[in-house]
């Protein structure tokens, strides 16, 4: 008879990674370098340093290190909230009448509700090992915000958190929960900062963006001598540190003697998404296994589907380093929806690189659609999903009943990052029906397009 396949599955503390995997030592090719945005010449590690901390600059420029070991300070602070649990979704499956069998990787089980939690500490925990006296960060939906607000007050370092306007209005309690932890939260673009005000005498009704907020975030640290800036997606560092999930992911996965035919991973910046995909990708690319692997974004924000290659600034007020990524421009202000943890206009230059050379395919959904599968996965599997997380979950159920439709009975590993509690505006705009599909237009995307750095 065979082996019944619990509901949950956890690691023990002993079971959990402890190395973080660098996707970037197996890639073919590796992605085109940061350039320095006076001089258009490639960056060197020495030239972040003003901007991130020394360790985390050095681990943003490493692409031939594969493992990088987890201070013994950072894993004993991950036993708190990790291993995250391997979850069967079997009643999705029966609801869906599948043949598929269907997994996902819950990251909601600390109080920031997420994934973001991973690189949190780490870089806090460097922070703090370098003496800084204090950092700045962006953050869209939230999560990340509160993330870093437990991670900072762990270690008694200051924050001071740049919220896109539109979640900070959407999500006031998120709000809350930052400075309960001890941060200070800055709606943005604000009068802060002086790209803030810049930004806001162009277009004073902005609802911002991801990108306005990192360049006032950025602006902040370097005007704090003892300051830092720390992302919470898109850079190599972050990719690294969350890694993590997939590492977990598998080691569950060979317990249970199973394999995933498609991987699938909501896409904004790209942290949950390649931390996910991080092992299964090496067996691709090393030839172990051939999995699908599907990045899904939302319709409104589409950076894979329908973005450029090319070079282009990380932040709205054009600050950052130059990245080669698919990019809607970085003066792309998307819709105030709520994929709020999405609304990015780039993507990770590694998951850029990766998709450009065909190793991943990427979809774009509509709002709808993925409220719609959110509420049908709540009822049968009893969480309440992120909207974020539930643009995979929408791609999972289309690809189960496929599975019913050809009778195969495929293996699906989709990543669940985080709960979706803040989010009871947007539910609530779904359930009353008066939730809309924006999809920008190739005309509202041109103008992103056109302004995109001229670089040879």
């Amino acid at each position: 008879m065979a082996k019944k396949i619990p509901h949950r599955l956890y690691l023990t503390e002993d079971q959990m990674p402890k190395q973080w995997y660098n996707l970037r030592a197996d890639m073919k090719q590796q992605h085109d370098p940061l350039l320095n945005p006076a001089t258009l010449k490639p960056v060197k590690v020495e030239d972040l340093y003003p901007i991130f901390c020394e360790e985390l600059a050095h681990q943003e420029m490493d692409c031939t290190t594969r493992y990088f070991d987890i201070p013994e300070e950072i894993q004993e602070f991950y036993k708190m909230y990790r291993p995250s649990p391997l979850v069967r979704a079997y009643n999705l499956e029966k609801a869906l009448k599948t043949p598929a069998k269907i997994y996902f990787k819950y990251e909601g089980n600390n109080t920031s509700g997420s994934h973001k939690l991973n690189s949190a500490i780490a870089q806090a925990y460097y922070a703090k090992k370098q003496g800084l006296k204090g950092l700045t960060t962006e953050t869209g939906a939230g999560q990340w915000g509160t993330a870093l607000a437990e991670a900072c007050a762990f270690y008694n370092l200051p924050l001071t958190v740049y919220m896109v306007k539109v979640s900070y209005e959407q999500k006031p309690f998120r709000k809350t929960v930052m400075q309960t932890y001890g941060a200070e939260i800055v709606p943005s673009p604000s009068n802060t900062t002086k790209i803030g005000q810049e930004i806001l005498k162009e277009n004073p009704d902005t609802g911002g963006s991801l990108g306005c907020a990192i360049s006032e975030a950025i602006e902040k640290a370097m005007s704090n001598p003892g300051y830092r800036y720390v992302l919470g997606s898109v850079l190599n560092q972050v990719l690294l540190h969350q890694s993590i999930i997939g590492l977990e992911s598998k080691i569950a996965l060979e317990m249970l003697d199973e394999y995933p035919d498609i991987v699938i991973g909501c896409a904004g910046g790209g942290s949950n998404l390649g931390g996910l995909i991080a092992p299964f990708m090496q067996d691709k690319l090393t030839g172990k296994a051939s999995p699908r692997i599907v990045a899904v974004e939302p319709a409104s924000c589409p950076s894979l589907t329908r973005g450029k290659y090319a070079y282009d600034f990380c932040d709205t007020g054009r600050v950052t380093p130059l990245a080669r990524m698919y990019t809607l421009g970085s003066r792309f202000i998307p819709s105030a929806n709520h994929a709020g943890g999405l609304r990015y206009h780039g993507m990770s230059p590694i998951l850029s690189k990766l998709y450009h050379d065909g190793y991943m395919e990427a979809i774009a959904v509509e709002q709808t659609k993925v409220f719609e599968a959110a509420v049908l996965f709540a009822k049968q599997e009893t969480i309440l999903p992120a909207p974020e997380s539930a643009h995979a979950i929408r791609a999972a159920i289309d690809e189960a009943i496929r599975c019913r439709e050809t009778g195969e009975a495929k293996t699906i590993l989709f990543g669940l990052t985080g709960t979706g509690y803040f989010d009871m505006t947007a539910y609530n705009s779904y359930l009353s029906g008066t939730m809309t599909d924006y999809i920008p237009s190739d005309e509202n995307l041109q103008k992103g397009f056109d302004l995109l750095p001229k670089v040879n």
